[in-house]
């Protein structure tokens, strides 16, 4: 599967999931180490290692490192998606799949500064 495959297919579970979610909690506080080895029980991560189709892919666990390495996500987003002093106890499958979506569009489009760039270079030629 393609990096957008597997986010694709982890959204998608997200979206559909009707039981509890549960945000990981106080990643920010951990150091490294323990941070990639968090859990939790009905995280998005235990969503995501529950699929087959996942973990035949190469997900090998429900810990934040697992999903990290996998799904390519860096510190800071890994934070600001799943941590729990985003969410205030409100954590849905649809509304993190909406979030998540939202956050990908987001990165997928070019920076101001390569817009500015590519409009300023395109008027010199």
């Amino acid at each position: 599967m393609s990096h957008s495959e597997r986010l694709d297919r982890w959204v998608t579970l997200l979206d559909r999931h009707r039981g509890p979610v549960n945000a990981l909690r106080e990643i920010e506080y951990l150091p490294l180490a323990e941070r990639r080895l968090l859990r939790g029980e009905n995280t998005p991560l235990t969503i995501a290692f529950q699929d087959p189709i996942l973990r035949g892919a190469g997900l090998s666990g429900d810990r934040l490192g697992d999903a990290m390495d996998f799904f390519d996500i860096s510190e800071d987003d890994a934070h600001h998606l799943f941590c729990d002093c985003h969410y205030h106890g409100t954590m849905t499958g649809a509304g993190l799949a909406s979030r998540m979506r939202h956050h990908l569009d987001r990165a997928n489009r070019p920076s101001l500064w390569s817009r500015v760039r590519d409009f300023v270079l395109g008027h010199r030629l």
